[in-house]
């Protein structure tokens, strides 16, 4: 069927919750205002997962549920899992033609929908929202700024820059995503990686309305480690270069030793480049062993072979969905 035509669709719309209980209702109002002014005709249904807050939200949200059955979907998970297990727990429920993924905490503007359904309705299959500007706290903007850059350089594959979660994506884009049975997942970077049709519009980014990041800084470096050691090579490659510098460096430092020690023109003590030699190699050897055991980590993870999630309850008319890992 053609996508102007589908009048009788449905769209959903996929946001993760934690601690959000201050938002939460301002959230849905502005997404369901959005949405129907969106362009889109049909039906939608908005899926909100709670990860273990540890506030009032899981009563909020369920409230929206018992108060809109037919629209809202409430999906509660039995401990915080974290935020993209989150997202991959509302991917595998929802039932959209087409699912459009945000935050709850209002940083991304729900008015951005109607770009979104021009471009699915023009043919794309993932219209993914490209961040004007930015509005964290400025010790967090350098690191995010270097992470972007870095990460586009290093990555395998060519992925957008300034692109978070906040994208809407078709149904068969969805369904390959699903496919994936990754556990430490970076979703842009898998967005980009199912290929389709894809394009940017830009999109400003809204200020927390409490100044308070949810993640953290943790939760961004760990983030940032899942996208660079899922899509890219490049960190082995830069210590074996580190390897081969580190021979040449201690083949000049012998050959001055030996030039030094047979001119007799200056004493060199043996303990001092002792422990330079010592240092600078035991510093190698660390950092080649740490990013090794980054993918080793990374691949025990994989094999265990436990659910991204489990799921408690859910609360709503769709309690029959594909969400499978409860």
């Amino acid at each position: 069927m053609a996508r102007e035509n589908r009048a009788d669709g449905l769209i959903s719309v996929v946001a993760p919750v934690f601690n959000e209980a201050e938002i939460i209702e301002k959230f849905f109002v502005e997404v369901r205002a959005s949405l129907s002014t969106s362009g889109f005709n049909g039906k939608f249904e908005i899926i909100l997962v709670n990860d273990g807050s540890t506030d009032s939200s899981g009563e909020k949200i369920d409230l929206l549920a018992a108060e809109y059955p037919e629209e809202v979907v409430a999906i509660h998970l039995a401990r915080n899992f974290g935020h993209q297990a989150a997202v991959s727990a509302g991917l595998e429920f929802c039932h959209g033609d087409a699912v459009i993924l945000m935050d709850s905490d209002l940083q991304d503007d729900p008015a951005a929908f109607r770009q979104f359904v021009e471009q699915w309705l023009e043919g794309h299959d993932v219209v993914y929202a490209r961040r004007t500007k930015r509005r964290e706290s400025f010790i967090l903007r350098p690191f995010i700024w270097l992470f972007y850059r870095l990460f586009g350089w290093m990555a395998n594959i060519r992925i957008p820059r300034n692109s978070g979660n906040f994208s809407l994506m078709d149904r068969r884009v969805v369904d390959r995503l699903n496919e994936i049975d990754e556990r430490n997942r970076y979703l842009p970077g898998l967005r980009t990686w199912v290929g389709f049709k894809q394009t940017g519009v830009p999109v400003a980014r809204r200020a927390r309305y409490d100044r308070r990041n949810r993640v953290g800084f943790r939760g961004l470096w760990t983030l940032a480690m899942n996208a660079i050691f899922s899509f890219s090579y490049v960190p082995i490659f830069i210590f074996r270069a580190i390897g081969v510098i580190a021979i040449l460096i201690s083949l000049i430092t012998i050959i001055a030793l030996l030039v030094l020690s047979a001119s007799a023109t200056a004493a060199v003590s043996p303990w001092a480049t002792t422990l330079i030699t010592i240092a600078f190699f035991g510093g190698i050897n660390l950092i080649g062993v740490s990013i090794v055991g980054e993918y080793v980590a990374r691949i025990y993870d994989e094999v265990k072979g436990r659910p991204k999630y489990i799921i408690d309850r859910i609360v709503g008319a769709r309690k029959n969905g594909s969400g499978g890992n409860d």
